[in-house]
């Protein structure tokens, strides 16, 4: 039996200007810029990795970077809105904190038993900011000026905006994640037990036409395995349905198997061995370019290929 997954590992998301991106998720969010690499399908971009301090399994926003990328529209078969947990007390300070930003931020009221702020990314990125009292410690990013009680502690989840409702749920069944509520067409399921992004929403709306892919969109959302052999099992489990999953695909800083929900979400399922200071101390995350060995010949075309960037450092 593969040992059950307790969340996700990271969601990673389409943006159009890579300083813009860098600047509103390390200097707006506080979030600690933990790689800098390149997207390994297309080696003329970056990849980058955003997370709390250690860039944790749970906390991991990623990006893809395209600098020509059109915006997105939002529609059925895509991952809607994706969610940061902070501690309940901190509302106020997130909701003054954007609206100083010049980022429209607005208290959605309560969903479940929660608060809930939403805003969007530059490139138009649906977020949100869940204030509630499970929110735990945080790893707090030693880049920022977010003050330790106010640090967002990683995901607390995502929405799923699907046309349907029965099939993808059948997957998140298979996933082992159980429903522990509903309200209106938005249905709740969670992971057991209490780890970062342990929550998934279907927000079911039929009315809607599929999405289309662009900056602002996110591309897929990842769970964690526990390591290789647990991942082994459960893509023997997917395999054993109806669902076509990839051969587990080396990323470095954990392996990856891929497969697309009914409702058209590409999944992935992530290992959290062996984590980004597997290449750079953990001192250093993010601060220079990193690629995989069989790159690494090449660095210098490589880098000449993409755009400049800057990190500003708050400390």
């Amino acid at each position: 039996m593969a040992k059950p997954i307790v969340g996700l590992h990271h969601v990673t998301a389409i943006a159009s200007d890579p300083q813009r991106n860098l600047d509103f998720y390390t200097q707006v969010l506080g979030l600690r810029f933990v790689k800098r690499t390149i997207n390994f399908d297309d080696p003329g971009s970056y990849h980058f990795y955003f997370g709390d301090d250690v860039g944790s399994p749970g906390t991991i926003l990623t990006f893809f970077p395209w600098p020509h990328a059109t915006r997105g529209s939002l529609g059925v078969g895509e991952t809607s809105e994706t969610a940061f947990s902070v501690p309940l007390a901190s509302m106020e300070f997130w909701e003054n904190r954007l609206l100083a930003a010049g980022v429209p931020a607005e208290r959605a009221g309560q969903r479940f038993e929660e608060e809930v702020l939403s805003f969007a990314d530059p490139d138009g990125l649906r977020l949100e900011i869940v204030g509630h009292a499970g929110a735990g410690f945080a790893k707090v990013p030693r880049t920022s000026d977010v003050p330790a009680e106010h640090a967002v502690r990683g995901f607390f989840g995502v929405t799923l905006c699907e046309g349907g409702y029965e099939s993808t749920v059948d997957v998140l069944t298979i996933l082992g994640l159980r429903k522990i509520g509903e309200h209106g067409a938005r249905f709740r399921f969670a992971a057991e037990g209490n780890a970062l992004g342990n929550y998934i929403d279907v927000l079911v709306q039929p009315q809607l036409t599929y999405g289309r892919m662009g900056a602002g969109s996110v591309h897929h959302i990842a769970f964690r395995a526990a390591d290789d052999a647990s991942q082994l099992e459960w893509r023997e489990v997917i395999a054993a349905t109806s669902l076509n999953v990839t051969p587990v695909l080396d990323r470095t800083y954990f392996h990856s198997i891929y497969f697309r929900e009914p409702g058209g979400v590409l999944f992935e399922i992530a290992t959290d061995p062996p984590g980004f200071a597997l290449d750079e101390p953990v001192e250093s995350l993010g601060e220079t370019l990193k690629l995989p060995p069989w790159l690494e010949p090449q660095r210098s075309r490589v880098e000449r290929a993409l755009p400049a960037i800057e990190l500003h450092h708050h400390k």
